[in-house]
Order: structure tokens, then sequence, then C-alpha cells
């Protein structure tokens, strides 16, 4: 696939996903929302995917929305609603597929780049990597699910903190408030996010994604609820040819060979 502002490959299970406007701090225009929409649809079409990176190209990962096109646009309010459907259509499918979604985030992460990042099951930084909301900086407020991944990774009065304040996080402190999953030295971070990625597109992708659409789900259901899931769930994935495998491997001392399915 080939697109104007996003670098797109697949290798050994493995798709990975590379913001691909440098000149312009990697800012999110409706062509890279719709792109951003388009490879998440076939990240979860595609069967031979079984994890996904999500990285940038430049100095920083993405500055957020293109405030430039904001302002050139017959109705911003137009443009933002047209965008939103794309980004917030990727967004939601990131989150919802089997794959597990890494993101690895090389530079400073600003509004919508911020929100993206945040949809990563498990998230990466490079030392000199910085977090900030930065939508009320502008007199915006927030979209691309940041609303809703925020507070419950860092909690809603640290979330209010970092949306009303604009407060810049390094990455050091990105990770003492439990927003990204590891700080890796800045050329150490490609390398092993791709590892990471690799590892994961080797294991059981139903049984990830079944791990996805649960902690979705928790913090809006009940006890009962959330368990009866975990029961229905574990008995569908005892169907699967990974669990049989799984078992097998276990039982026999050896490494599992997964196939997704």
């Amino acid at each position: 696939m080939d697109f104007e502002t996003l670098l797109f490959d697949v290798s050994d299970h493995l798709a990975t996903i590379t913001l691909n406007r440098p000149e312009a701090a990697n800012a999110i225009n409706l062509t890279m929302s719709r792109e951003l929409m388009q490879v998440a649809i076939e990240c979860d079409e595609n069967p031979e995917i079984r994890a996904v990176l999500i990285t940038a190209r430049g100095k920083m990962f993405s500055a957020g929305g293109d405030l430039k096109a904001f302002i050139a646009a017959e109705s911003m309010a137009h443009l933002l609603k047209e965008m939103t459907i794309y980004l917030h259509g990727a967004i939601s499918r990131f989150a919802r597929m089997n794959a597990p979604v890494i993101v690895a985030v090389n530079g400073t992460a600003g509004g919508g780049g911020f929100s993206l990042a945040m949809v990563g099951d498990l998230i990466l930084a490079a030392e000199s990597a910085k977090f900030v909301s930065a939508y009320t900086k502008s007199a915006l407020s927030p979209d691309g699910g940041s609303t809703y991944f925020l507070p419950r990774a860092v909690g809603l009065r640290r979330a209010a903190e970092l949306m009303l304040t604009n407060r810049v996080l390094t990455a050091a402190e990105a990770l003492d408030w439990r927003l990204i999953t590891r700080v890796v030295p800045d050329d150490a971070l490609l390398a092993e996010a791709i590892e990471l990625g690799k590892e994961l597109a080797s294991g059981p992708t139903l049984a990830h994604g079944r791990v996805k659409q649960m902690l979705l789900a928790t913090f809006g259901a009940s006890l009962e609820t959330q368990m009866e899931s975990e029961a229905r769930n574990i008995a569908d994935m005892s169907r699967s040819r990974d669990t049989a495998e799984g078992i097998a491997a276990f039982l026999e001392k050896r490494p599992p060979h997964y196939r997704g399915a």
C-alpha cells in the first residue's frame, strides 16, 4: 500500500506504520487522518498482520493537528468534523484489533500526536521524548480518544492537569506517571520496538485480542459482567489451535509455535 503521509511495511507478521511528514513536524492533516484509517483497516483485516508498530520520521513524533491547514480551511469546524471521522475510525480499530499495537515515540508527541500515542497497548519512548496535551493552548478541546485513554492511564486529576495546564512531561516523568510502558535510549528505540513487535507477532494473536477487548471494557463493567466475559472468552480460546499448541508446548517443555489462530 502506498500513502502520501505514511510509510507502511509488513515483515515477519509485524506491520510498521511511520508518520512521514517530518518537514511539517508530522502534523495530522486531512490526508493523514484518512490514511491512518485506511492503514488501520488493513491491519485489522489482514490475517498476516499479528502486531503493529506506530512510529515517526524526523525529530518529532507528531506536533498534533495541522493548525495551518485548520486556518486555511473554508470552515474549520467542517474540516475538523471530517478529520475526526477518519482519525477516530483509526483509533477505534487500533484499539479493538487482535494485533497488539506498539507505539514508539521518537520525539515530542503533542495534541493529536499525544492522542495517537495513547492508543498503544505498549508505549515505548525515547529518552528525549516529551508529551503534552496542547489542545487548550490553542483554545481547542481534545480529540483522538485522549479523554478516554488518559484518565484510565494516569487518573482523573492528573489527566485534568495535563489537559488544562498543558504541562509537558519528559519521558522519565511519563513513565513515573504510568503514561508509558518503557523509556529507551534514543538510538535504541526503533530496534527495541521492532524486537518487541516481532515477539508479539509470533504470539497467540487471538488471545491477545481477547485481552484487549476485556481491558477496554473493564472500567464500564460490573464484577459479575467482567467475570462472565472472562469465562466465555477463556472457553472460546480453549477451542483454538494456538491453545492446543501452547498447552502441548508447556507439557513437552519446548517453545510454542503459534499461528495466530
